[in-house]
């Protein structure tokens, strides 16, 4: 059984989307960001940075006892390992595979959520900050539909770990605006995975868990006014 912390973001979609795709046995237990839940002790000995999602195997390959893990792109790999599935052995598609989970978590992720921050969250308009974010998203989303020209899928014809990375945070194009129409080959990768059963399966749960998803002004406080002191007094 896996038990996997989560909350309704991109990088908590990213772990739902390979769960419903593998059948593995999972049950979710809900961290509400926006209440502070992810500062609970119990739950920094599995996440000590603070941020879902985060996973522990009660049933580890080998037996043992549970392992946990934490940050999206070593949850994927570690689920695609337990599984055998989604990450190819062949390493030439392997490292492949990899390199673009890495790029999403280096690039694509980071700058979108920068993104999303000034435009949807930050309580003044700052112009250049919009400007840069925006321009930034939008030559990454120019990168991804560039390598998807000649393929079905990020790392081949093969749906992998590397899609489910990349698909939650391209779901809010409109709010990052982004028009899809820009990048064709992107739209069609995009539309090819929001089809697929479990993707709406996966973000069915999401609908069901967090069935108020504005931003307050006290949740507002409590995901952006982190700062040293939040991790010396938790």
């Amino acid at each position: 059984m896996i038990d996997l912390y989560y909350w309704t973001t991109p990088n908590g979609h990213k772990i739902t989307l390979f769960l419903e795709e593998s059948g593995l046995p999972y049950r979710i237990l809900p961290i509400h960001i926006g209440k502070g839940e992810q500062f609970q002790p119990d739950f920094l000995r599995i996440a000590p940075n603070n941020r879902i999602p985060a996973i522990v195997d009660t049933a580890p390959a080998g037996g043992g006892e549970p392992i946990s893990v934490f940050e999206s792109g070593a949850i994927l790999l570690y689920l695609a390992e337990k599984s055998g599935r989604f990450l190819s052995t062949d390493p030439r598609v392997r490292i492949d595979t990899l390199q673009w989970l890495f790029w999403q978590m280096g690039g694509l992720g980071p700058m979108a959520g920068q993104n999303h921050h000034f435009v949807q969250y930050a309580p003044e308009v700052i112009p250049y900050a919009i400007e840069r974010y925006v321009k930034e998203t939008a030559r990454l989303y120019a990168v991804l539909d560039k390598r998807l020209t000649d393929r079905d899928f990020i790392a081949g014809p093969d749906y992998s770990i590397a899609d489910m990375a990349c698909y939650p945070w391209i779901v809010p194009h409109a709010r990052q605006r982004q028009e899809l129409d820009d990048f064709p080959n992107l739209k069609r990768w995009f539309e090819a995975i929001q089809q697929r059963p479990a993707t709406q399966r996966a973000y069915a749960l999401a609908a069901n868990i967090n069935t108020a998803p504005s931003v307050s002004e006290e949740s507002r406080r409590v995901l952006f006014g982190q700062d040293a002191t939040t991790v010396k007094n938790p």
